[in-house]
């Protein structure tokens, strides 16, 4: 009976232990389980800070941009307006440049009074219509004695001729103009042939007549 007890009270007090381990170590567990971290507000303002400002320098990029392209356009606008009308022009001051290439150097000399008037006349037409064009920014291409260039001639034929260096321009067939800094009408052109060997501007084949002509 003694034995009985005993071993009892021996199995309520290991129950007991176990107990108070199994208490120790969920508060233990307790003790250590992490923490959430609170955010900090400032840390979000910060952010929030320089987002904003991000997109404020980019809205500042792209607004002075656009200045600039506007400020451009207005000028370009100003500048080759007249493109258009200056070329129908340089039509007609071409027709009046033929009828007096027309006129025989015999009949200019000994031409009448009346005659004499109207080839002035018309010469003088020829050069004041070039003089208005010229203060709307339009200007003549010196194009005889030069280096071909496509970007200014067009060539239309080749001359052979051992005395000029090769692929200079000899022969202006059309004067040629700009407006500003773009080619309003290039000048054709005949090139020499087979003179002394000359630096060609790049991209410069005679006979080709290529140029890429730039309408504003």
């Amino acid at each position: 009976m003694t034995d009985d007890t005993n071993k009892t009270g021996s199995d309520a007090k290991q129950a007991e232990t176990a107990y108070e381990e199994t208490v120790a170590d969920a508060t233990v567990d307790e003790n250590f389980a992490p923490v959430e971290e609170t955010p900090d507000p400032s840390e979000a303002l910060k952010a929030e800070n320089n987002d904003l400002r991000d997109k404020f320098l980019r809205l500042a990029a792209e607004m002075d941009n656009l200045r600039r392209r506007t400020e451009r356009d207005v000028k370009d606008a100003k500048a080759y307006s007249v493109a258009g009308f200056a070329r129908d022009m340089l039509a007609v001051s071409d027709n009046l440049r033929r009828a007096l290439e027309a006129i025989p150097a015999e009949l200019k000399e000994n031409a009448e009074a009346g005659i004499a008037g109207l080839i002035e006349g018309v010469e003088m037409t020829e050069r004041s219509m070039l003089s208005t064009l010229e203060r709307h920014g339009v200007r003549k291409i010196e194009a005889e004695g030069e280096k071909f260039d496509p970007n200014f001639h067009q060539a239309m034929f080749e001359i052979p001729n051992p005395a000029v260096p090769n692929n200079t321009v000899i022969q202006v067939v059309q004067a040629g103009f700009t407006i500003g800094d773009r080619v309003l009408r290039p000048a054709m052109v005949g090139v020499a042939k087979g003179g002394p060997k000359g630096e060609a501007a790049a991209g410069a084949e005679p006979g080709t007549g290529s140029l890429n002509e730039k309408d504003a």
